[in-house]
């Protein structure tokens, strides 16, 4: 076991905990009840994100860049967070974990209930979209303070032995706040039909946040705090300056890298791609439609669960590492074939089409641009441009292929469409004749519209997006347990936050953005997967090589410095 990751201490073993079995199980229940609100408010957001893109970035007049600008505000969350663990680490390691709680589930309800009565785009122009993300930066800085501080929180009252199984329900929250997201937004889609609901009905699950908000802040006063917490409080050994002893000092500034590279970062890609690019792969490539997609999602997680209470308890008699490595090992050498295996069976009629008529667009490299636009202002006029714009937008998938000069031709099997400038004089019209000719183009070549229901495979598609999920578990179930069992109580809050929230706000909050901007440019469906494939791919080196395993550590010890 290498020495680097370990504090240079000697310990002394604290008294055990004399808490009962019973006493345990409500500490569980509630915290992690309390959490699954605020993932709830959480992802309301990403699954919501294609009528979020219409309401509030309706001003963009391309509907790719809007879509992109609309994952940007989601992922503008996720970009804070590692503020969020720092800022509340350091109340949490200060004054207690329970105080922190209810001040990071006040901030999350409050700023997520406001989208419910934010007016969109039409309605105040820019500052719809400005508001919008303010509130994601709250919700973001809030959560980035609610992880650690549950799952130092329910650690900390559980047995020695038994923490991967205990952690493991806090685990379970992030997915089953996601499920609960999706099993509101169909029950409000089924009961206001489609448009009704994305007209005003989307605003029903974030005005749903205020009762919620009421349960957990009533969970929360019931909570007494930690009482690991509470001893070294009473002794006087709380840390007088979490943020120096936790990213000052190299022994431990050391452990916080390792717990980044070695085990967030790659945890966090495989969780946002079994939970969250699916989805997005299912609705905005594959054309499915929201309601089939969402029932998909939500059957595989409630399929797929109960697994990360499983490998969290499994983790107590093998070790934490050997599930987690595995789990990233599995996921970067499966996702290319299970999702050719998904369009296969949720799109068959795109799949067969992009065989026996692949497209294609001819340009030289030169010519063409990258169709990622954040603030909605650049305009794509090129050949090249209008061509990628139009496949993009129709769900087309396509291979560039270098040509001689800026004239882009669009080659759908045998037919050939030449692009046009879109800064002609006669632009308008030349446009129609393109959209046209595409159009005819594309139905001759049985390029479906959207996928067909009646052609799907419900059964397989299951099971494939039930194996995503799986791998989820396998490297989220126990990650709780060994990011507390790395540091010592009295820097545990803020040290553990900062890599988890740095892993999953930053390389996983990110990855629908960067997967989707990538497949715009590229053309193949499938490119956005080499992000989380290598990502995945370097954390399982880095972790493998560097992080020792913790299933044995007392997380009560005192440390006293060696003589």
């Amino acid at each position: 076991m290498p020495n680097s990751t370990r504090n240079q201490v000697e310990t002394i073993r604290e008294p055990s905990l004399s808490l009962s079995a019973s006493e345990v199980r409500r500490v569980i229940f509630a915290s992690s009840l309390g959490t699954v609100f605020e993932w709830y408010d959480f992802y309301l957001y990403g699954s919501l994100a294609p009528t979020i893109s219409k309401q509030f970035f309706s001003g963009v007049a391309n509907p790719t860049t809007a879509f992109i600008f609309a994952l940007l505000a989601f992922a503008a969350g996720f970009a804070v967070r590692p503020f969020g663990a720092v800022f509340f680490g350091r109340i949490g390691d200060l004054v207690g974990r329970k105080y922190t709680f209810l001040i990071t589930i006040l901030i999350m309800g409050l700023s997520t209930s406001v989208v419910g009565f934010l007016p969109n785009y039409a309605r105040i122009g820019i500052a719809a979209p400005a508001i919008l993300i303010l509130l994601r930066l709250l919700q973001g800085l809030a959560l980035g303070g609610e992880y650690g501080g549950a799952a130092t929180y329910v650690a900390e009252h559980a047995p020695h032995g038994k923490r991967g199984a205990y952690t493991s329900w806090i685990q379970t929250t992030a997915t089953l706040g996601l499920f609960l997201s999706l099993l509101v937004i169909l029950a409000c889609r089924t009961a206001l039909g489609n448009d009704q609901f994305d007209a005003w009905g989307w605003r029903i699950p974030f005005l749903v946040s205020l009762v919620l908000l009421g349960v957990s802040v009533w969970i929360r006063l019931k909570l007494g705090e930690s009482p690991m917490f509470k001893r070294m409080k009473s002794e006087g050994r709380t840390s007088k300056a979490p943020l120096t002893e936790s990213f000052a000092k190299w022994g431990n500034l050391r452990i916080v890298l390792l717990a980044l590279f070695g085990l967030t970062a790659g945890q966090a890609v495989v969780w946002y791609t079994g939970q969250f690019y699916t989805l997005f792969f299912l609705t905005q490539t594959l054309k499915v439609d929201a309601q089939t997609a969402n029932l998909l999602i939500a059957g595989s997680l409630l399929v797929g669960t109960p697994f990360f209470l499983f490998f969290g308890s499994l983790s107590d008699r093998v070790g934490r590492k050997p599930i987690i490595m595995a789990g990233l090992l599995l996921a970067a050498a499966t996702y290319f074939p299970i999702f050719k295996a998904i369009t296969h069976f949720a799109n068959p009629a795109l799949e067969s089409a992009q065989a026996e008529s692949p497209v294609t667009v001819a340009v030289s490299p030169a010519a063409c641009s990258v169709q990622f636009d954040p603030v909605g202002k650049s305009k794509f006029t090129s050949p090249c441009d209008v061509a990628k714009a139009a496949l993009v937008k129709r769900g087309v998938p396509y291979s560039n292929v270098s040509a001689a000069g800026a004239n882009a031709e669009v080659h759908v099997g045998a037919t050939v469409i030449p692009a046009y400038d879109a800064t002609a004089p006669n632009a308008a019209d030349m446009a129609k004749t393109f959209d046209g000719a595409l159009a005819a183009a594309l139905k001759a070549a049985k390029y479906p519209a959207k996928a067909d229901r009646s052609a799907m495979n419900i059964g397989m598609l299951l099971v494939l997006l039930t194996v995503l999920v799986i791998y989820v578990t396998m490297v989220y179930g126990p990650i709780a347990a060994i990011l507390v069992e790395l540091f010592p109580t009295r820097i545990r809050y803020t040290s553990m936050s900062l890599p988890y929230h740095i892993g999953n706000g930053w390389f996983g909050g990110f990855l629908p953005t960067t997967a989707f901007a990538i497949v715009a440019a590229t053309g193949n469906i499938y490119s956005g997967l080499w992000y989380p494939v290598i990502v995945a791919a370097l954390t399982l080196v880095i972790g493998s090589l560097f992080l020792h395993d913790t299933k044995d550590v007392d997380i009560g010890a005192v440390p006293v410095p060696s003589s």
